[in-house]
């Protein structure tokens, strides 16, 4: 009979085979520890149940906090002793405001910094693209805006129109880990976030990017122009009606076939990578299934998942499981 962990690994070995220590100093400076007031709980304790919560596709702190109460398992790779009491809901939910969008955007930036020295993170090809996000919020049909959540504003989700959020997003297209990203309100026009994009990808990267590939969005001479004087060479489709009759470069055609140089040709295609991406974040780390409103909680919703992403990156290697460093499933076990 075939051992299942032979085929897949845990939380737990997640959790072991990730370097938490600077996690867990960052984490503590964020709440007191002396002085008058409730003893807060185990902060990296509850940083453990978000996770959990993500990687186990649980969508409400609701849900989280019951699981906590009766799985025995997750009470303890959330640090949880016998004798204390699950994390309520309040620490669950004001835990991502309280550490803050700055401690997180640190966590994401040290672990960056490991796989970049690990070698997994090389910056040589970089795509962008934005996803929508849906609001937890329905529609004021009156004002056009969210009921219950009046950062949100209706964009382009899919196949058509919706209320919700743009995450823009910076990918490693070889490795295929976020490396920059800004959540919108949806109405915000991919180009429009494409320059403070890129300067965000050239602060984590800010040697060795080569090319910036990006659908034809993002098609204009002047974010052409920005790319180039970063010194990376764009790899950006020209629309039907830019440059027309001009020969050697890069366009789409209705069905969604490219032409030009086979070169441009081949490098566009590692475009997808940020497309498989967004999948992972939205199907498998439930970027997509969320209970929170406004701008900032978003934010701070999908930090939280790209930490998750970053640090399934770092187990596998830690692991000297490389080929398991985008399976996300490997450990949501």
């Amino acid at each position: 009979m075939i051992n299942p962990l032979e085929e897949y690994e845990t939380l737990e070995s997640l959790l072991q085979n990730s370097d938490l220590g600077f996690v867990n100093e960052l984490l503590t400076g964020a709440f007191h520890q002396q002085g008058p007031g409730r003893t807060p709980r185990n902060p990296l304790g509850v940083f453990k149940a978000h996770l959990a919560k993500r990687f186990l596709g649980l969508r409400g702190v609701r849900e989280l906090e019951r699981r906590l109460w009766n799985d025995a398992r997750l009470r303890s790779i959330c640090d949880i002793e016998d004798h204390e009491p699950a994390y309520g809901r309040s620490v669950l939910s004001r835990f991502p405001g309280k550490v803050g969008i700055e401690r997180l955007q640190s966590i994401i930036d040290h672990l960056l910094k490991g796989l970049k020295g690990a070698k997994l993170v090389k910056g040589k090809n970089v795509a962008l693209d934005a996803s929508f996000i849906r609001a937890y919020s329905s529609i004021d049909m009156r004002t056009r805006l969210g009921r219950s959540d009046a950062d949100a504003r209706i964009g382009r989700g899919g196949k058509g129109y919706g209320l919700g959020y743009n995450l823009h997003l910076s990918v490693d297209a070889d490795s295929e880990l976020p490396i920059a990203f800004k959540v919108t309100p949806a109405n915000i026009r991919d180009i429009e976030v494409a320059p403070e994009l890129l300067k965000a990808a050239r602060r984590v990267l800010p040697r060795g990017i080569e090319h910036t590939m990006a659908d034809r969005g993002y098609s204009s001479d002047g974010f052409r122009k920005e790319v180039r004087r970063r010194s990376m060479e764009p790899i950006i489709p020209y629309r039907s009606n830019q440059h027309k009759g001009e020969r050697g470069l890069l366009r789409i055609d209705g069905h969604f076939k490219t032409h030009g140089p086979t070169r441009l040709k081949r490098l566009y295609k590692k475009r997808n990578a940020v497309e498989r991406v967004f999948s992972r974040l939205k199907e498998q780390l439930s970027l997509r299934d969320h209970r929170v409103r406004g701008l900032i909680k978003i934010m701070l919703h999908v930090q939280l998942c790209i930490i998750g992403m970053l640090l399934n990156a770092q187990a596998a290697i830690n692991s000297q499981r490389p080929r398991k460093a985008l399976s996300i499933t490997y450990y949501a076990t």
